[in-house]
């Protein structure tokens, strides 16, 4: 019988590895990431998603569907000795490592930054790339230690010989963009990079991962997932990229090769969402007096999937905001140098409640309304309901469905199915850690007030201004 027939499954990680499991051929995605859970000995990936690619493009797959609506007829005809692709990804990107707590996770997530650090084309955050190749260095190589120079070194330029000494243990093309490379050439990055990191000596790995992983929440496209879209139903190219963000949306265009940024919504910047088929629209709040922005995705199965993924990435911003805001507390007093027991203190309460609550635990308490109107087509695409939902930063969640029966996938993502389960702490919870700060913020709130960070980038502003000289 068909029921009993088996499919191969074959699980692409960010770190290459490669996971097998066997699943049955009317098997939902809930069996393969428990399969992937068992394989790498945790309970829960937080912040993955399974991810099929459709159109040469990625598409987080809904666990409660069969594995079939993804693969489509070959699925039906494939056998036991033909593997499908699936590809475990970064879904929901955080600001801070912290609210990662599984170590295997959380190389996992370093290891998918790293590759979209090296794709980034963000070209006007040079010094930002030294940065983040410094810390990666130290997380993966380790101190670099400066050895003394015999006499005749002492006799050659300071220069010369930290080229001499550091020129080969790293190359440029595992830390650096492409783009950067031949902007600035090998030879400047292999020379100046370990300057930068001598400066991190004494720092552990784990808080280089954590570093590396804070500072990449700065580059303006490296913690985004992007949507081809088209500006025309009939252009053959899709010439638009959606970018899901951690604090919003952005929307580039693509110009000679390049991205070019047209817009950056912050979550509180856009009114709603809305896809018919695969025309999909962004209603920005009447303030910004910007016109409604139509796209168009490959498909309804598209947007669908699209409109999913802003929704719950908005959840994930107003749900951890408050964790995000109590880490930067922690970190402002351990640059201060002051009150080192409090912060001791509180930060073993936060790992506590980090790993008793983790973000996979609660999606219940967030801030989305929806609205959905049915509209139908005679377009085979097109079959599928108006989707609308209202992005409220501050207020309860609210739930309009007009036809329940056709739009059932998303009342149950609203109403707790989601892609790997519950996703993220409640606010009220933070709430409890917040207050817990506020006898100690109160008593430091002036110190607080005038922090200086330790870490200047005064190295790079020198560095750049003379390149650019140079160039």
């Amino acid at each position: 019988m068909r029921t009993t027939q088996k499919r191969q499954v074959c699980i692409l990680l960010p770190n290459k590895q490669l996971l097998d499991c066997t699943v049955r051929v009317r098997a939902r995605g809930h069996e393969v990431l428990n399969s992937v859970l068992k394989q790498l000995g945790v309970s829960e990936l937080q912040v993955f998603g399974l991810a099929v690619l459709r159109d040469n493009e990625y598409l987080f797959l809904d666990l409660e569907q069969k594995l079939s609506k993804y693969f489509g007829k070959r699925w039906n005809r494939g056998s036991l000795m033909v593997p499908f692709i699936l590809f475990l990804r970064v879904q929901y990107y955080v600001e801070r490592g912290q609210l990662i707590m599984s170590s295997k996770v959380h190389q996992l997530y370093y290891a998918e930054l790293r590759q979209k650090v090296l794709h980034s084309q963000s070209r006007h955050q040079e010094a930002l790339f030294f940065q983040l190749a410094a810390s990666a260095l130290q997380a993966e190589v380790g101190d670099l230690e400066q050895r003394e120079g015999n006499d005749e070194e002492e006799e050659e330029g300071e220069e010369t010989r930290q080229e001499r000494k550091h020129r080969h243990y790293f190359l440029a093309e595992d830390y650096f963009p492409s783009w950067l490379i031949k902007r600035r050439g090998r030879d400047f990055l292999l020379q100046h990079c370990p300057v930068l990191h001598v400066e991190l000596r004494g720092v552990s790995r784990s808080q280089a991962v954590l570093q590396f992983i804070k500072e990449a929440s700065g580059l303006q496209d490296g913690p985004v997932t992007f949507y081809r879209m088209r500006q025309e139903k009939k252009e053959l190219r899709s010439s638009v990229l959606l970018g899901v963000a951690l604090k919003g949306v952005h929307i580039y265009q693509e110009v000679e090769g390049k991205q070019c940024l047209l817009y950056d919504f912050s979550w509180t910047d856009i009114d709603r969402f809305t896809f018919q088929g695969s025309r999909f629209e962004i209603a920005a709040v009447g303030s910004l007096c910007l016109p409604k922005l139509v796209y168009y995705t490959p498909s309804a199965f598209h947007s669908k999937h699209v409109l999913r993924h802003l929704s719950d990435s908005h959840r994930l911003h107003i749900n951890t905001r408050d964790a995000v805001s109590y880490i930067q507390q922690l970190e402002d007093m351990q640059a201060s140098q002051f009150y080192k027991e409090a912060y001791i203190c509180d930060t073993t309460r936060l790992t506590h409640r980090l790993q008793s609550n983790s973000l996979t635990s609660s999606m219940s308490d967030c801030s989305v309304a929806i609205e959905t109107t049915a509209a139908w087509s005679k377009e085979e695409e097109d079959k599928v309901s108006v989707t609308e939902f209202e992005l409220c930063v501050d207020e309860p969640e609210e739930f309009f469905v007009d036809n329940p029966a056709e739009v059932s996938w998303l009342a149950e993502l609203l109403h707790g199915a989601s892609v790997d389960g519950p996703l993220v702490l409640p606010s009220s919870y933070w709430t409890a850690v917040t207050v817990e700060m506020k006898q100690v913020s109160k008593l430091q709130i002036l110190l607080i007030e005038n922090l200086q960070h330790i870490k200047s980038f005064s190295v790079f502003s020198d560095l750049c201004a003379g390149s650019e000289e140079e160039s």
